[in-house]
Order: C-alpha cells, then sequence, then structure tokens
C-alpha cells in the first residue's frame, strides 16, 4: 500500500499559522516544510563575523546586498529556503521585495550544524545547484572548516577549502579572502 504525500505550496506555507514558537524557523524545502531549532551561540557567532567581514567588503566595493536569516527566498512554489547568509549583485536588486527574496541569490551561505549536516551538505546543495546559485559556502561549526563551490556547466565544483586556520576567497567577490581564524573565534 502506498501512502500519498501532499506536497505543500508557497501560497498554503505564507498563511500556516507556525506556533509562537521564538527558538525555531521554518523553510519549505520540495514541498515539505522543515522546522529547524534556534541555532547554537557558537552557530550565531560565526555568522555574525562572516557577515561583518563579507559585509564590509560588499559595502566599500559597493557590489550588492548581504542579507542573513530569516528572510524567505522564493525559487518556486515548493522551494521557499532560509539561508544564514546570502548575497544579491547589485545588478540583481529587484528581486528583493518587502516581503522575501524572489529570485536566485548570487552566493548562500549555510552553516551546518549536527541537525542541518544532511540537509545542507545534500539537500540544499543539490537545491541551490539546480537553481543556479553560483557560489554555495557551506561552513562545519562542528569541525571549523569551510567549503566555497563554485557552479560550473557541470555542477557544483569545490573552488576552496580550508580547515582552522586557512583561509578561503570568493571568485564571485573578487578579491575577498577570508581568514578561517577570524571566523571561529
Amino acid at each position: 500500500m502506498q501512502t500519498e504525500t501532499t506536497l505543500i505550496r508557497y501560497a498554503q506555507f505564507k498563511d500556516m499559522d507556525f506556533p509562537d514558537d521564538r527558538t525555531a524557523q521554518y523553510e519549505l524545502l520540495n514541498g515539505e516544510l522543515v522546522r529547524q531549532a534556534a541555532p547554537s551561540p557558537k552557530h550565531q557567532i560565526i555568522q555574525a563575523n562572516l557577515f561583518l567581514k563579507m559585509g564590509n567588503f560588499i559595502s566599500e566595493k559597493q557590489l550588492g546586498r548581504l542579507l542573513c536569516a530569516p528572510v524567505d527566498v522564493y525559487l518556486d512554489d515548493y522551494n521557499v529556503p532560509q539561508p544564514d547568509v546570502l548575497f544579491i549583485s547589485s545588478e540583481r536588486q529587484t528581486i528583493i521585495k518587502a516581503d522575501g527574496i524572489f529570485g536566485v541569490p548570487d552566493l548562500v551561505v549555510e552553516i551546518i550544524s549536527p541537525t542541518s549536516a544532511a540537509r545542507d551538505r545534500v539537500e540544499k546543495l543539490k537545491l541551490y545547484e539546480r537553481f543556479g546559485v553560483k557560489e554555495y559556502w557551506l561552513i562545519d561549526a562542528v569541525y571549523d572548516t569551510v567549503e566555497v563551490y563554485e557552479l560550473t556547466p557541470s555542477g557544483y565544483l569545490v573552488a576552496f577549502s580550508a580547515a582552522a586556520s586557512g583561509e578561503v576567497g570568493s571568485k564571485l567577490l573578487s578579491g575577498f579572502r577570508l581568514s578561517l581564524s577570524d571566523l571561529f573565534v
């Protein structure tokens, strides 16, 4: 006997009454509602450090906008993730609307926690690749590593990878370099 799964669409997702739970965020991934626990303090510190370093670079160069979760990123009717950090180039600012991002960010960062590892490394990697996110950063808060994936005609390839005290960069944000010792303070 097969059970039928009903996929949730964006309109249903926006109309849902979520419990008044300040410790959770919700995403829509492949038509399924995904509840995320509140991030750990280490996750928040990494996110803040990255946002400061990357944000200052983007601001100085006037490259676009850097945003952080929670913000809905509408990719299609069945996929509305909330990346930890995302960048939208100046040329593409029109995808930023009052109630979310309606289009594909240029760069997305997910900070992996033990409960999100499979989703971030597999499901979201495939999702962002399929929708054409040019650069995808995976930051592992447990192992203090960063992987930077660059979109190529054949899919994502690892452009940079570093651990602990190494350094990573961004081809999309030309000239941006990040020392992991600044990230994992």
